[in-house]
């Protein structure tokens, strides 16, 4: 069932009110306009403590699923999936941006890793994948950008095998108040500078700053992923809220 916080998410951009049809086009346009700067940014924007976070989800697939096929959507760059290789996955990297996946590839062939590894362009809400095919789904940082919530969540658990696991690491709501008010500040009148000093583009951190913002909090989100039809639903706060891991397993 569409509630209204998705519908009040699949046409916000940001803060503006956009069409719900519009909204992956500019998603698209802030990550063409990123991408070749995209890494260097998490590392700048989080004093690299997003590696750490990364980790945890990594770890986490690892000791729960053990070995086997992995979709990582919204995974590009390949952050997530040459940290999955090197735990033994093989890895479908998904991503509706062809710039951030040829940013991943580069990185690949400079590692010498072609072997475990497929790029796909496609989209987290019709994803180019069999029903029940992978032995877990993970998204970092992606979620968010999706037109319909819903979608995307319900496509998550189509392609997990029964016993698959969902893991989903995303920006959250800071839950400690004295770091909210430090947090909030930082983010409104740093990240989008930096931005514009590292990439000359303000508006794109400044949509990214704006999306976190609007983003369903963690225990909402919690419930979106449930209602998807995922089971066990967990949620761990990381850094005191400012990054959040929520996960499932599909039944």
């Amino acid at each position: 069932m569409t509630t209204t916080d998705q519908i009040d998410h699949a046409t916000r951009f940001g803060e503006q009110r956009v069409a719900e049809e519009e909204k992956a086009r500019l998603v698209r346009d802030v990550f063409d306009s990123v991408a070749s700067r995209y890494d260097l940014m998490n590392d700048l924007m989080s004093a690299g403590v997003h590696r750490l976070w990364k980790r945890e989800m990594v770890e986490l697939v690892a000791r729960d699923v053990g070995k086997g096929r992995v979709v990582d959507v919204a995974g590009g760059t390949g952050d997530i999936a040459f940290r999955l290789l090197e735990r033994g996955f093989t890895v479908e990297i998904v991503d509706i941006n062809a710039s951030m996946l040829a940013v991943g590839r580069d990185r690949a062939y400079d590692r010498a890793l072609t072997d475990g590894l497929t790029w796909t362009c496609g989209d987290a809400e019709a994803l180019p994948l069999p029903s029940s095919s992978v032995d877990a789904y993970t998204i970092a940082f992606g979620i968010r950008n999706v037109t319909h919530l819903d979608t995307a969540l319900t496509e998550a658990r189509r392609v997990l095998r029964p016993g698959g696991r969902f893991s989903c690491l995303e920006f959250g709501h800071v839950v400690l108040p004295q770091l909210a008010e430090v947090y909030e500040r930082y983010s409104d009148s740093v990240l989008p500078r930096l931005g514009e000093l590292v990439t000359g583009d303000r508006e794109s951190y400044q949509y990214l700053v704006e999306s976190i913002r609007r983003f369903p909090q963690q225990e909402r989100f919690a419930a979106m992923v449930g209602e998807a039809g995922m089971v066990h639903v967990a949620t761990r706060n990381l850094s005191g809220g400012i990054a959040a891991l929520t996960t499932a397993w599909r039944l």
